[in-house]
């Protein structure tokens, strides 16, 4: 996937100041727990919101894909995409592309997790990317068809940032390498996290004139 994320770096460059962040509701629902070379990345997945990418994504996981990948390209400010490339930075095998579900309102805001492709928007197949700041330029309707987020990390952005800061090069076609590899060492499922009780609403009193 050597175009992966093209449009990305447009996006970087163009970027204008963020809207304020806007507050998302408490992340539920599976876990994926990913052991890299500078500590322990948590993510929670967005089943609901993103019901195809959750289920390639788990499969990837399953069939051990992410094992031994690098993040293979880090930018400070924007994003470390990994899922895709072993140390050597030699592409991996993936399954079959799956379509862009961009649409289904969850924004490329810090900490969101979300999946890499190239320009054609059903492309994606295993290599996702980690926000490091609010990329709203990548949401679907403001960056064409958009990235699709499917998840968000809800332990460990403290890695993510050290990930991001690594001191970076140019390996063969590949720009914003890391010098030294940022190992995935496992990707594993972990306890999902449940869905927050619904609170029910406060009965409303009678008003001034109604009947009890």
């Amino acid at each position: 996937m050597v175009a992966a994320l093209v449009p990305l770096v447009f996006a970087l460059t163009q970027t204008p100041a963020a809207p304020a962040p806007e507050p998302r509701p408490a992340a539920s629902g599976p876990v994926v727990v990913l052991d890299t070379s500078l500590g322990t990345i948590r993510i929670v997945l967005n089943k609901e919101k993103a019901p195809l990418t959750v289920d390639n994504f788990l499969k990837y996981v399953r069939a051990r894909h992410y094992d031994g990948t690098i993040f293979h390209r880090v930018m400070p400010g924007f994003m470390a995409q990994g899922g895709g490339f072993t140390p050597d930075m030699k592409e991996k095998a993936a399954r079959p592309a799956i379509r862009n579900e961009a649409r289904n309102g969850l924004r490329n805001s810090r900490g969101t997790v979300a999946m890499a492709r190239l320009t054609d928007p059903d492309s994606a197949t295993s290599q996702f990317f980690i926000n490091v700041k609010d990329n709203h330029r990548l949401d679907f309707g403001i960056g064409g068809a958009g990235y699709a987020v499917f998840g968000e990390v809800v332990e460990g952005m403290d890695v993510v940032d050290k990930i991001v800061a690594v001191p970076r090069t140019t390996k063969g076609d590949y720009e914003n390498v890391p010098v030294t590899a940022i190992l995935i060492k496992t990707a594993r499922e972990g306890a999902p996290i449940p869905a927050a009780p619904s609170v029910p609403k406060p009965a409303s009193l009678p008003g001034p004139g109604s009947k009890p």
